[in-house]
């Protein structure tokens, strides 16, 4: 399988027991969630990780996953109120709600996000369930009238999102500093930002971990509509991101959520950055022992994309059936990347970018690893950018790349098809190490044909990149 499976955890699967079943099935990124919980409750789940890594001699990837600003409304006096479509209610300043003239209130008490809201605009509450229209604005930035477009129940606490309108917060909070502090204590290997809006975002978190002396790979969450719209910046400081379809369902309009999907994954794929599908992959098996059709559907459509990973988020931290979940993931991705494939079968060309010779030699060991049908591509890179060329086009192909630095395998695990492994820095020559390492492996048959790509610093090369493609004769 060449589709990577990113697992959260939670009550039911932080045991070794259920991380080893389901690092057998195919995960490979370990999601911990601070949305609730501290790096120090983390701890031991690491510590079982570990084990599990250590036991299985699979290098696995934890990514703590930072909660960001998550935007509640306040305390809905008289609340729960059952809502009528289009009836009327106030949105404002907890200050505002004497003038409400009678009408349920719904306080807010970030004055911020009031800002440049207007007539006509959408606000979602309870995560899309109930959903209004602005209708008038009572007092600029601080009161609204707004009308309900469907019936449901007006609670206090629950989530609002101003879908399309610009949220005038920082991504990177007060706590998610403490818990990127956590994470780099506890051993954390990745980090994914919530409700990122720009490249800036992810340069605050990236600046945070410098004055730790620290560098790990940024997964940028896309949920908001400036995300998508700012993407190929974001995907400049990114290291990946994530589609995180559930609150982008909630920011733009579900019918649009597949296409926007699709362009992510393309975008991030000529960026040579991993990209993960999340949200309701297999979510009726938090209580059923197999997945719906058109979850099945949604698997291998989101492979047939191109993404590189899938992740399961209720579906493994609170689910009856976790390793199930996964197994039917690889099964769903054994099927499809066939397929997939033989789709994209054909001349592997060059984006239009001007001279780029590392880019083009990559793409070359991929067309010759296909003539001459090749086991395997086998890369050797101090940082793993051979191998993200490589595996960017997409090969039939394994792609093994070797790698010194014990930082790179944990990034490379988001990569579609890429097998990091650690390689022998005792022998001075990249080629060398690629050669001993494919003699050395008796999993790698003889008289076959395999592609080298390395990238062994020359005289008139004054930074390492790749140089290099061979084709070799076991």
């Amino acid at each position: 399988m060449r589709t990577k499976v990113v697992a959260t955890l939670g009550p039911a699967s932080a045991n070794a027991e259920t991380i080893t079943r389901m690092v057998k099935n195919g995960v490979r990124i370990l999601r911990l969630n601070f949305s609730h919980s501290d790096a120090a409750s983390f701890r031991p789940v690491i510590a079982l990780i570990r084990q599990v890594e250590e036991e299985l001699s699979i290098p696995l990837t934890v990514m703590g996953d930072l909660c960001g600003p998550k935007i509640r409304v306040g305390e809905v006096a008289g609340a729960p109120h059952e809502i009528d479509a289009y009836s009327d209610v106030c949105l404002g300043l907890p200050e505002e709600a004497d003038k409400a003239t009678g009408l349920p209130f719904i306080p807010l008490d970030q004055p911020e996000l009031l800002l440049g809201l207007e007539d006509g605009m959408e606000v979602s509450l309870s995560d899309g369930m109930l959903t209004f229209i602005v209708t008038e604005t009572m007092s600029k930035d601080r009161l609204y009238k707004m009308q309900s477009q469907n019936a449901g129940i007006l609670s206090s606490r629950k989530g609002i999102t101003f879908p399309g309108k610009h949220i005038a917060l920082p991504a990177f909070t007060e706590k998610d500093k403490v818990d990127l502090d956590g994470c780099i204590d506890i051993g954390v290997d990745a980090i994914a930002m919530s409700f990122v809006q720009t490249a800036q975002d992810v340069e605050d978190v990236r600046a945070a971990m410098q004055k730790r002396g620290v560098w790990l790979p940024i997964i940028a969450k896309i949920e908001r509509q400036n995300a998508v719209d700012n993407i190929e910046s974001i995907l400049a400081v990114a290291d990946g991101i994530m589609v995180a379809r559930g609150d982008l369902g909630l920011e733009c309009k579900l019918s649009t959520v597949p296409v926007i999907q699709k362009k992510l994954i393309r975008a991030a794929r000529h960026a040579q950055k991993p990209v993960i599908v999340a949200t309701q992959m297999m979510l009726s098996m938090v209580k059923n022992p197999i997945p719906t059709r058109a979850e099945a559907n949604d698997v291998a459509n989101a492979i047939m994309d191109g993404a590189d990973c899938c992740m399961l988020s209720e579906e493994t931290a609170i689910g009856n059936y976790p390793a199930e979940a996964v197994g039917y993931i690889r099964e769903i991705a054994e099927g499809t990347e066939p397929y997939y494939l033989e789709r994209i079968k054909g001349p592997y060309k060059p984006a239009n970018e001007g001279v780029n010779p590392v880019k083009y030699l990559s793409y070359s060991a991929c067309l010759l690893a296909e003539n001459i049908d090749s086991p395997a591509i086998l890369c050797h890179s101090t940082s793993g950018a051979s191998a993200r060329l490589v595996c960017s086009r997409r090969p039939a192909q394994p792609v093994y790349c070797l790698t010194p630095d014990q930082s790179v395998p944990a990034y490379l695990n988001f990569f579609w098809g890429v097998i990091p492994v650690m390689t022998d820095s005792s022998l001075p020559s990249h080629r060398d190490r690629l050669v001993a390492f494919l003699e050395g492996n008796k999993g790698f048959p003889r008289g076959r044909g395999y592609i080298l790509v390395s990238g062994q610093p020359t005289p008139g090369q004054t930074a390492p990149q790749t140089n290099e493609v061979k084709l070799y004769y076991k």
